[in-house]
């Protein structure tokens, strides 16, 4: 490795390799790795605190040659007193925590939470105008954080609203209570919001990790007092999501949501939308957009634009912050359908092995016949509903989306029991993609039997012994990619796979508690439709009746 002409600063491998090179004969090299021996420890000291020059850090020997062997050289000439040019720290040392649930942490984590650390809290801040999506971003990202087990909760500022008895006297939930011109209405909205920060600020302290202000937020004055606010608590950091939307379709169609929601129940959907019309309206007279004013004040935002079709972000800092904006940048709208199921019973199943590779029984052929069938009719009869659905909607004063037909995509994993599963599966219609091993509960209960008896106490923590077991926990950050990219995707899917990866997939769009998932319920020759909706995921369920070789719903 060559000296850095520029900046006089050298690496290790210079100190020995470049002056040994240019020793001349075997002696001046013994001298010159005796002397480098003996000043290493001194050398070291400066190098690793300060920035020394090239000239300081030559050898004596290096010196003589280039002096032309001249012996006035003083020993003391070697290492030469630092100038006050160089009197800076070559780095700073930054410590950080690491806390990922169940994989790994760190004594700094739990006794030390530090600002720009993983074991830091966070506020999540959301920004914009009504109708733009913000619950939707909010419910999802909630559900994303708490199935990686970081304990998040949601704030909001609207229902803090509809519960405060003297606003609903006063019949808070109109347009004019949101005119900017109400000063006494405006007092009251910006006294909601801090209430609500501090509610959630309160949280945190108490043991929480991230916190979401659900609100419009839609102001710089607002902004300003909540970041204030924020900046009076050592450990927490701020992060700002503005929800931005110009598409007329995606406006009127979460108006057409927010007919049903809280605010309007009951009413007359003619003169709901007109009275939310006119509220947003009154939000457009005062809204001030996120700005360069507060880039200059180093904030920490994300703007997300017509659902991610473009993301804008500044200043992005932290590991929590940083999951964030990675899991804005993969999601969407799109009306689909998410068909989960359990491989066919195995060989291994009848036996009551587990892991393993074993082929299909009998009736697990049988099951994995069926389920084609049953796949391609209910994709087929989700197609009509879109249709009908457009019709319904197309026929009334708001303008609604026409449904594109999408691809179907059939995922297993690359066992042999999920493979031959869907072997019934036409190619050209569907996309089919494709150490505890081969021991059944009581081999293991005789085998391991301390590390059975912390399974049964702790399913979710406990780790099968040996090279690759693994924990709930250690599936649920295996499988994160997986979840991102369903996120990512628009077209229909069926996802054959194993118990523990099912649960931890159903743990996440259902928003399962972590403790339950371990013991959730999902035997054999059952399927899963998972379709998102803006406030949650619906489900339905099928089992499959050997003798009538066919599925019948049942409740979930």
């Amino acid at each position: 490795m060559a000296l850095n002409q520029s900046d006089g600063v050298v690496t290790p491998n210079t100190l020995t390799g470049r002056s040994m090179n240019n020793a001349g004969d075997d002696g001046a090299a013994k001298r010159l790795k005796h002397n480098y021996a003996s000043k290493r420890s001194s050398t070291w000291e400066k190098l690793g605190s300060k920035i020394i020059s090239k000239h300081q850090l030559m050898s004596s020997y290096q010196r003589q040659q280039r002096r032309g062997n001249n012996s006035d050289v003083e020993e003391s000439d070697e290492i030469e007193p630092l100038s006050p040019v160089f009197q800076r720290p070559l780095f700073r040392s930054r410590k950080y925590s690491l806390d990922l649930p169940g994989i790994v942490t760190s004594k700094l984590t739990q006794e030390q939470p530090l600002k720009h650390g993983i074991g830091s809290k966070l506020v999540v801040v959301m920004t914009g105008l009504p109708a733009r999506g913000k619950s939707y971003i909010v419910k999802k990202l909630k559900r994303y954080l708490s199935w990686l087990q970081y304990d998040t909760k949601v704030f909001n500022v609207g229902n803090l609203r509809r519960n405060t008895a003297q606003l609903i006297k006063n019949g808070s939930h109109s347009y004019s209570f949101f005119d900017p011109a109400n000063e006494s209405a405006k007092k009251v909205r910006e006294q909601l919001a801090m209430d609500c920060l501090d509610e959630l600020i309160d949280w945190l302290n108490k043991g929480g990790r991230i916190g979401i202000h659900d609100a419009t937020n839609s102001t710089l004055e607002r902004r300003r007092k909540i970041l204030e606010r924020c900046q009076r608590e050592p450990t927490i950091k701020v992060l700002f999501i503005e929800s931005i939307c110009d598409d007329r379709k995606v406006l009127e169609s979460n108006m057409r949501l927010k007919l049903s929601g809280p605010d309007y129940k009951n009413m007359d959907p003619e003169v709901a939308l007109s009275d939310f019309r006119k509220r947003v309206a009154n939000y457009e007279k005062a809204y001030e957009t996120i700005s360069e004013e507060e880039e200059k004040a180093d904030m920490q935002y994300c703007k997300l634009i017509n659902v991610g079709k473009k993301i804008i972000a500044h200043n992005i800092q932290g590991y929590l912050s940083g999951q964030c904006i990675f899991y804005l940048m993969n999601f969407n709208l799109a009306d689909r359908q998410i068909w989960l199921s359990r491989h066919g019973e195995s060989t291994d199943n009848v036996i009551g092995k587990i892991g393993g590779d074993s082929p299909l029984s009998e009736r697990g052929r049988k099951f994995g016949a069926c389920l084609s069938r049953f796949i391609y009719t209910q994709k087929r009869l989700f197609r009509k509903k879109q249709m009908d659905d457009y019709h319904a909607a197309s026929s009334s004063s708001l303008p609604a989306f026409v449904p594109s037909v999408r691809n179907f995509l059939v995922w297993t994993s690359m066992l042999k029991r999920t493979i031959e599963t869907v072997e019934n599966f036409d190619q050209t219609e569907f996309d089919v993609m494709g150490q505890c091993e081969d021991m059944s509960y009581r081999e293991i209960e005789a085998k391991y039997p301390k590390e059975y008896k912390e399974r049964i106490n702790n399913k979710l923590y406990f780790r099968y012994p040996g090279m690759g077991g693994e924990s709930y926990l250690d599936v649920i950050h295996r499988v994160n990619p997986l979840i991102v990219e369903l996120e990512r995707m628009t077209d229909d899917i069926l996802i054959v796979t194993h118990k523990v990866v099912l649960r931890i997939l159903l743990a996440y769009f259902l928003d399962v508690e972590k403790e339950k998932v371990p013991n959730m319920e999902v035997p054999l020759h059952t399927i899963y439709c998972l379709q998102p909706k803006p406030y949650g995921t619906e489900l339905k369920k099928w089992k499959y009746d050997e003798e009538k070789d066919d599925f019948f719903p049942v409740e979930y």
